[in-house]
């Protein structure tokens, strides 16, 4: 049998004992949150240090905003004194000294010449790459004022059709359509990728022009003419007299016939006509057979079709989309196609029936 319990009895609170325990506590507290922070560095309450962030290699700097305003752009007869930028494009697959040469007798200030060149890459473009920037180098490490403003070589990133580039090679009817088509390719690739926001005008000198007026690009520009083109001949020695004498080189510049339209008319959408080739007779008016002896040099043609061997070419025209087809375009292609496109856009070529250059004799 359970035995009763008697009063319970409750013990008086000790105040010493809860001050001992509430000190030893606090004791305990601080010891572990001590010893943790001195695990760590002497810096460790300071902020992170974030690393400086990896630059791409491929992005480098940032460059500037950039800002320009096209209607500040000046395209007049007077590019020397107006202070207009010109662009010149040679697609070259030999260097020619005597084009370089030539090109240095241009009296044009340099500082506005750019120079953009595009070669194949193969053997003779490896050859003509390492010529090409041979004289680049001695040009530019010249003196400051005979040093052009800024000097582009690219590589083409395609295969030439052709595998030489003798003259006689490359003028057989049936290599025109690819030659020409790959020509077109590499005139864009050169175009679209050095066109700046600031030039004025393009002009296009082949790198077999090896002889023209010093004063090329001003002669030109005078007749602010949107496309311009001067008659191409050529120089060599009359076999039977052994006198120097002077022929046509260049037929890529006419007036349209109705001959040619017809024959137009019955192509397929592939087909082009060729000029200067006895087996499709255009019967077009060939600016190369309108040379009048002591002829006034500023007579002005109109022109259908435009040869590439010098074109100097106002920038607004390339701008607004005028390029070099690489395909058949109104059965026309490269600088002949160009014409169309730009005449389509608005634009009219012009020829210099008496104003010459000259084309390297093979």
């Amino acid at each position: 049998m359970a035995r009763p319990m008697g009063p319970v009895r409750l013990r008086r609170t000790n105040y010493v004992t809860l001050a001992i325990g509430a000190i030893l506590c606090l004791f305990i507290i601080y010891f572990l949150s001590h010893n943790g922070s001195s695990s760590q560095p002497t810096n460790a309450n300071r902020p992170p240090t974030r690393k400086p962030a990896v630059k791409s290699s491929l992005i480098g700097e940032r460059p500037p905003v950039r800002r320009f305003n096209l209607n500040n752009v000046t395209i007049t007869p007077d590019p020397i004194g107006n202070r207009e930028n010109v662009l010149i494009l040679t697609p070259m697959a030999r260097f020619y000294q005597e084009y370089w040469d030539n090109l240095l007798k241009l009296q044009y200030p340099r500082e506005l010449v750019t120079l953009g060149f595009i070669l194949p890459k193969n053997k003779e473009g490896n050859a003509a790459t390492t010529a090409l920037q041979a004289q680049i180098t001695k040009t530019q490490k010249g003196p400051a004022k005979e040093r052009f403003r800024s000097v582009i070589i690219e590589r083409q990133d395609f295969d030439p059709p052709l595998t030489s580039q003798d003259e006689s090679e490359r003028h057989k009817m049936e290599n025109q359509k690819a030659r020409r088509a790959s020509m077109s390719r590499a005139r864009n690739s050169l175009l679209f990728t050095t066109l700046g926001a600031d030039t004025s005008w393009v002009l296009w000198l082949d790198s077999d022009i090896i002889e023209t007026p010093p004063t090329l690009i001003q002669d030109l520009a005078a007749h602010d003419k949107p496309i311009i083109v001067p008659n191409c001949y050529q120089r060599y020695t009359e076999p039977e007299t052994g006198k120097p004498a002077e022929r046509p080189y260049d037929f890529n510049s006419w007036q349209e016939s109705e001959t040619a339209r017809r024959m137009a008319d019955k192509m397929g959408p592939d087909d082009i006509i060729l000029e200067g080739y006895s087996e499709m007779a255009t019967y077009r008016a060939l600016m190369a057979y309108m040379e009048g002896k002591e002829g006034d040099k500023n007579h002005e043609e109109d022109l259908d079709g435009v040869g590439g061997t010098a074109l100097l070419v106002k920038a607004d025209v390339h701008r607004d989309g005028a390029m070099f087809p690489p395909f058949p375009f109104y059965h026309l292609i490269e600088t002949e196609g160009f014409a169309k496109m730009a005449k389509r856009l608005g634009w009219q070529a012009t020829g210099l029936p008496n104003y010459k250059v000259y084309h390297y004799n093979e």
